[in-house]
C-alpha cells in the first residue's frame, strides 16, 4: 500500500491537482490498482454543481490517467519522467460519483511501443463501473 508521500515519488501530480488517495497495488510497466476518496471538501464541488455535487468526469478520466502513471513510471527507466495524454478511446460513463463514494481505479497496460503505450482503464463505486475506457500515453 502506497500513500501520497510515496505516489509523489513516482509521479509528478501535486495537491490540489492529485487525484489518488492510495494505491493498494502496483506491477511497474503492467497495472495499478488504486483509490480516491471522494469529500464534499473537494474544490470542484462548489461548481459542480451547487446543490447536486457531481464528479466532473474529465477528474475521474485524470485519476485513471494519474493510476495508469503509477504503473509506467514506476519502471525504472522512466524514474522521473512524466506520462502525458495521447488519446482517449472507447470511454464511457455508466454513474455518477458523487460526495462520500470510494472510487476503485484499475489501469492494465495493454500496449507499449517505445515511449507510447495504451492502458486499460476502469473505475468503480462498490463494484459498479463509474467509467471505462482505453487511455493512451506518451512518457516524456
Amino acid at each position: 500500500m502506497l500513500g501520497k508521500e510515496e505516489i509523489e515519488k513516482i509521479i509528478p501530480q501535486r495537491e490540489p491537482f492529485l487525484m489518488i488517495d492510495r494505491v493498494e497495488d502496483y506491477i511497474p510497466g503492467e497495472s495499478c490498482t488504486a483509490y480516491k476518496e471522494v469529500k464534499i471538501e473537494e474544490y470542484y464541488f462548489k461548481g459542480h454543481f451547487p446543490g447536486n455535487p457531481i464528479m466532473p468526469g474529465v477528474l475521474i478520466v485524470e485519476s485513471l490517467a494519474q493510476t495508469g502513471a503509477v504503473a509506467i513510471l514506476s519502471m525504472e527507466e522512466n524514474k522521473g519522467k512524466n506520462a502525458l495524454f495521447g488519446g482517449i478511446d472507447k470511454l464511457r460513463f455508466k454513474k455518477q460519483v458523487v460526495p462520500g463514494d470510494t472510487l476503485k481505479l484499475e489501469v492494465k497496460i495493454i500496449k507499449r511501443k517505445g515511449p507510447i503505450g495504451i492502458g486499460e482503464a476502469i473505475a468503480t463505486v462498490d463494484g459498479k463501473i463509474a467509467a471505462k475506457g482505453e487511455l493512451t500515453f506518451a512518457v516524456v
